[in-house]
């Protein structure tokens, strides 16, 4: 009965997740049908959404130990959305589910579209150290390839973001850190 209770619980949290991140995907592609102030306006609130369903975790996380890293883990990609390591709400659920071979198939998307001409070169490089990133938020195997590409062209918030994400201990002040600073909001 718990199994099952723990379950449904799961198959909600992630449906949320993708209520929101799917949410902010349409934001981003309509974004030119929404005027300037209406688009901020829709995207703080969805982003508070966020905020709130991150609180919500962490308290349900605080109660059951064996939701705790499943939950962390879908922390830790609002975490990534919120602070704006991750902009590609497919790459943010990816990361939150920990689905490493949909982010590699993501990778090879990029580069055949690059290849394609469908992507410029600032476009694909974006998108892969992205991606790269959250392979690496993982604890993921870089190539010597990828690696060099993350190493060079990424930011200091994914360079946090991949340490704190594959140090336990890091991850467990983050996500202390996160609940108490939604809390005092």
């Amino acid at each position: 009965m718990a199994l099952k209770q723990t379950e449904k619980l799961k198959e909600n949290v992630e449906e949320q997740l993708e209520r929101l991140v799917k949410q902010l995907e349409d934001l981003e592609k309509y974004r030119e049908d929404f005027e300037p102030e209406e688009y901020q306006e829709t995207k703080t609130e969805t982003l508070e959404q966020m905020k709130e369903f991150q609180s919500s975790l962490a308290k349900l996380a605080a109660g059951d130990l064996s939701l705790t890293d499943y939950f962390a883990a879908i922390q830790l990609g609002i975490q990534a959305a919120l602070s704006q390591v991750f902009r590609t709400p497919e790459v943010i659920l990816m990361f939150a589910k920990k689905q490493p071979e949909q982010l590699r198939l993501k990778l090879a998307q990029i580069q055949r579209d690059l290849k394609l001409g469908k992507l410029s070169s600032q476009a694909a490089q974006t998108q892969q150290v992205e991606v790269l990133g959250a392979l690496k938020g993982l604890g993921e195997v870089l190539s010597t390839e990828e690696a060099n590409i993350l190493e060079k062209t990424n930011s200091a918030s994914l360079q946090q973001f991949i340490k704190v994400s594959t140090d336990p201990e890091s991850k467990s002040k983050l996500l202390a850190l996160a609940e108490n600073s939604l809390s005092l909001q």
